[in-house]
């Protein structure tokens, strides 16, 4: 495993990270025992930075997480996330008080005095830019309940907004061969500014592991059924915001490329890699299989003999429909 700079606050963090969603989330079935060896996978194979949320399976991925900081004597980063929990979802609700809460609760499932990280998950984009959102956050770091915070956003305008404020140390992003608008302008800013950038949606939502098609179902609590439309959160976390049968079309075509020995998963994460801006890519996993495939690409060739062609995919197939939404 490779370790790369994290803003500068002094982490060294394994450049493939574990995306804690799967493992806690009601969309797959994972049972603890399940949940449990993934993580044992992920240490073995030198993954030191951990992401998850208050509300991936409202807590229980958290307190995965927790089991795994109590077994381990190894450093190891966590990081979670606060804000989804708002009933009603207003942005008057991000409020000392009530993110307070929920970052007490964040504290309990994890069995810590202290959060590593704690983003801001998605918050609405009319206070991303509000002085008054970030001061709340230095609170809680004079607290002493949270080290440093950062910002989950869905557009790259949230993100330039969020970077503004000096003590922002993050900024969690989608970011994947069909996601490419963050290289625009967003990556030199952040690198300008000393900003972690954290690569989430790294295989749209599985597209790019090459495992779906045109017949496969899913089930009826998972986001890529019910959110297809993007009724209940973004649409740009489920598949990416992509078509799905121009996505099946490009990663027809992307298999077509593959280098010898890669997978499509390889080329996928190699892609996001060859940015050095990018600090840590975070693909989920449900099993341990998936573990040792998302951690192959660390050491595999550099591939930037391929980018012309990505890019002509992703320009004729992709960049139409998704590159100006986010």
């Amino acid at each position: 495993m490779k370790f790369r700079k994290f803003s500068n606050i002094g982490w060294n963090v394994s450049e493939i990270g574990l995306g804690c969603w799967g493992i806690g989330g009601n969309w797959v079935d994972v049972k603890d025992n399940e949940a449990k060896d993934v993580l044992k996978k992920a240490l073995d194979k030198g993954i030191n930075f951990f992401d998850t949320a208050d509300v991936y399976g409202d807590g229980r991925s958290e307190k995965f997480l927790g089991k795994l900081i109590k077994s381990t004597s190894e450093k190891i980063y966590v990081t979670t996330k606060t804000g989804q929990r708002l009933r009603p979802y207003i942005p008057e609700g991000y409020n000392l008080k009530t993110i307070e809460k929920f970052i007490d609760r964040s504290l309990t499932n994890l069995g810590v005095d202290c959060i590593d990280l704690l983003q801001l998950h998605c918050p609405p984009p009319e206070i991303c830019s509000k002085k008054e959102l970030y001061e709340m956050m230095d609170e809680f770091v004079k607290k002493g309940k949270i080290s440093y915070y950062g910002v989950s956003v869905f557009t790259i305008s949230e993100a330039m907004n969020a970077i503004k404020f000096p003590n922002v140390k993050s900024i969690q992003i989608v970011f994947n061969m069909f996601r490419k608008k963050p290289i625009e302008i967003f990556f030199k800013e952040a690198k300008k500014k000393n900003v972690a950038i954290i690569a989430r949606g790294s295989l749209a939502s599985g597209l790019l592991t090459g495992t779906i098609d045109h017949n496969t179902k899913f089930n009826t609590n998972d986001h890529r059924n019910y959110n297809i439309k993007g009724k209940s959160f973004d649409i740009g976390d489920t598949f990416s915001g992509i078509n799905l049968k121009k996505g099946l079309e490009a990663v027809e075509r992307l298999k077509n490329i593959l280098p010898e020995n890669f997978t499509l998963v390889d080329l996928a994460l190699k892609w996001i890699l060859m940015h050095e801006e990018v600090s840590v890519v975070i693909p989920g996993a449900t099993n341990k299989f998936q573990v040792e495939m998302n951690t192959r690409a660390t050491d595999l060739s550099e591939i930037s003999s391929l980018f012309p062609k990505i890019n002509s995919i992703y320009e004729e197939l992709i960049k139409p429909d998704v590159h100006n939404r986010w």
